[in-house]
């Protein structure tokens, strides 16, 4: 019916967009910073040393290069150089201070930070190994976004402490060599380093100060994460959704062809402007065993993203032009990106005794949600008692006095109404089996009941059976569902525009919890279970990352109040992040919670930088303010330059388009908010 694979390739197509424009916005930032070509050079060729190297571990792994890796990978382009940048930047501060020579300032700026350097990779290692755990869905596809981190991060320090030193030794600009642009960033540094060095003494003066900030920046992320909307998945344009149309129960194909007809009238004017390039119409929605006539599907082909509206905003006119059809109901659903299921997000399933008792709580339910919405569209449920049917009573008393029994009653209603095997012969070699049932012919009205006898085993006389029974009309469901083994009924909807998927579950619990009685039992299908059972698996893997970073910490610094003093920039990264997401509308999902995991070792990364340089001035005999200070100015430079590449590498994500742009605005917004808001508290805060 349609090409799943356009929204693949055009997704693959736009992430290889995406890093092209990293790796010329990282190396374009490079090159401001430093002024020099030859100097750019020496952390610019660690992005495809690295890249290059991480493919032949894909490769080992047997990965692809998938949306998942090649995210991984533009991520990465801002973290490969960071590395460089440090050793190089180091080098080129014992240029400037100690007058060495290029080779000199090599050999012993790289052994100067080089434990620096291995204390970050370890810890940005550490942070993503514990992604590789997660369970389900999202562990598959984020063990190889996990891996892919932690590979071009290794290999980016690798080179850093090899190849870089050795290009630093031989290209660096040798002292009055340097350029008029390398001397005027030098001198821009010099004035943005002593501005720095006047707020750090105030907020040494008044360390309370900062501690209030920091405090309030506390109240401000747990403000933040409550008022943030949370789901799965960010909705997706997949380039294509579906039209669920339903009719009432037992409609002939005449009834619902007419009216797909009509739908199909309705929604031509969208495929003459060009906005749906293929409407492939259906009746009925599938084909099985059953005669059901009562469904249609209508499937949606998109134009390409950048010739159309949203396809959220398409899906909106749909429901309008359809808004007025009466006789079936209408709903579009979007193909969801993990498990491809085409059904509504919102799953609610409720179990109990019996269906008549479910029903009951369904129609309590539904009446609470029309009271007062909590953002539900196309509200719909699988137990619908719109099937005629016949219930058959037995006089217990009369049938008892005749001499019928309640099994001879069963059987004979079960071998004349339906089918009953009785036994087998074999035919040339073939056992066939010899099945009993009455003449369909006979069966067409309820008044052929009349014309049933069963045998008294008292008398053996026939006797008919509507003396002994009485039929009783009413409608029931066409099917009976279980899920769990427990009867249930499932509950469906879309949601309105800005209502995320947890704030829907969340008001039918608290709607269940009000209403309903304590025996009921509530559970999930689809999305509305992939989100309620992956939420406790990401949370144990974000603290899990924590603890690990703090523990690599604390073998590396052999102490714990430095891991502690590292380890306070990480809320700062996320308060960043989170006040990202909330002013540019985001939500909390999968996508956005694996950036917060990645910003615990991007954020630690700084506050490394300045406490190894203290400890070292300190060995060195320098008092402990002024070895605090010290560390803090000599390691502003570098912290900036780290802080704004990887920033860079994650701003192509937010101004990506086409296929996919849902995923990757989210987890460069929580990046790019993240790593600035860590870079510049953390030059307060450690110190």
């Amino acid at each position: 019916s349609y090409d799943s694979s356009v929204f693949i390739e055009g997704a693959i197509r736009e992430v290889y967009k995406t890093l092209l424009i990293a790796i010329g916005m990282v190396i374009g930032v490079i090159y401001l910073f430093l002024g020099s070509v030859r100097a750019m050079l020496v952390p610019a060729i660690t992005v495809p040393v690295s890249l290059i190297a991480t493919a032949t571990v894909l490769l080992a792994l047997g990965f692809t290069l998938n949306i998942i890796t090649l995210l991984a990978l533009v991520l990465a382009i801002g973290l490969v150089v960071d590395d460089s940048i440090v050793v190089l930047e180091n080098i080129h501060r014992r240029m400037e201070t100690h007058g060495e020579t290029r080779l000199v300032a090599a050999f012993k700026g790289a052994r100067q930070v080089g434990f620096a350097v291995i204390a970050t990779t370890v810890v940005l290692v550490a942070v993503f190994v514990p992604i590789a755990f997660l369970q389900g869905d999202v562990g598959r596809l984020f063990t190889e976004f996990a891996l892919t981190m932690a590979a071009a991060v290794s290999f980016s320090t690798f080179v850093a402490l090899s190849l870089s030193p050795m290009l630093a030794s031989k290209l660096l600009p040798e002292q009055g060599g340097r350029s008029r642009l390398s001397a005027a960033v030098d001198r821009a540094f010099d004035r943005v380093r002593a501005a720095y060095d006047t707020a750090l003494q105030a907020a040494l003066r008044h360390t309370w100060v900062v501690g209030l900030v920091f405090a309030g920046i506390l109240g401000g992320s747990l403000w933040l994460l409550n008022q943030i909307p949370d789901e799965y998945t960010p909705k997706e344009d997949r380039g294509v959704f579906y039209l669920m149309v339903t009719g009432p129960e037992g409609s002939s194909y005449e009834y619902i062809s007419t009216y797909m007809t009509e739908i199909e009238r309705r929604m031509m004017p969208l495929v003459e402007s060009g906005e749906i390039s293929r409407l492939l119409v259906r009746a009925p929605r599938a084909f099985g065993n059953f005669e059901i006539f009562n469904t249609g599907i209508v499937i949606n082909v998109l134009d390409d993203w950048a010739n159309r509206r949203s396809a959220w905003d398409i899906m909106d006119d749909v429901r309008q032009r359809l808004a007025g059809l009466p006789g079936v109901r209408a709903f579009p659903v979007m193909r969801q990106g993990f498990g491809a299921r085409v059904q509504k997000p919102v799953q609610y399933v409720i179990g109990g005794g019996t269906y008549e008792e479910l029903a009951q709580w369904r129609d309590i339910l539904v009446e609470k949600i029309e009271q007062d919405n909590p953002g539900l569209v196309g509200l719909d449920w699988d137990y619908k008692e719109t099937k005629p049917q016949l219930r058959v009573i037995i006089d217990y008393d009369r049938a008892a006095e005749l001499g019928v029994t309640i099994g001879t009653i069963g059987r004979t209603l079960e071998t004349l109404l339906g089918s009953r095997r009785v036994t087998t012969y074999i035919d040339a070699g073939e056992e066939y089996d010899v099945i009993l049932e009455g003449e369909r012919s006979e069966q067409r009205t309820p008044t052929s009941m009349e014309n049933i006898y069963v045998r008294s085993q008292r008398s053996s006389e026939l006797i008919p059976l509507s003396n002994l029974v009485r039929l009783e009309e009413f409608a029931d469901s066409i099917k009976l569902n279980r899920y769990n083994r427990v009867r249930s009924i499932t509950l469906s909807a879309n949601l309105a525009e800005g209502v995320s998927l947890g704030d829907a579950l969340g008001k039918l619990n608290q709607l269940v919890r009000e209403h309903l009685p304590g025996d009921v039992i509530i559970d999930y299908k689809g999305q509305s279970r992939d989100y309620q059972f992956s939420g406790a698996s990401i949370i144990f893997t974000f603290m899990l990352g924590i603890a690990v970073v703090f523990l690599v910490l604390a073998a590396q610094f052999e102490s714990w109040i430095h891991p502690f003093v590292i380890m306070l920039t990480v809320p700062l990264a996320m308060a960043g992040a989170l006040l990202g997401l909330f002013v540019t509308g985001q939500t909390l999902n999968i996508y956005s919670v694996i950036g917060l995991i990645m910003l615990v070792g991007l954020s630690a990364k700084n506050g490394i930088l300045i406490v190894e340089f203290a400890n070292q001035l300190r060995d060195a005999g320098t008092t402990f303010r002024a070895a605090l200070v010290r560390a803090a100015e000599i390691r502003l430079r570098p912290i900036v330059m780290t802080g704004i590449t990887t920033a860079a590498g994650s701003l192509p994500l937010l101004l990506s388009s086409g296929a996919g742009t849902e995923t990757r605005v989210v987890i460069g917004t929580v990046i790019l908010a993240g790593i600035l808001a860590a870079t510049f508290f953390t030059l307060f805060v450690v110190p």
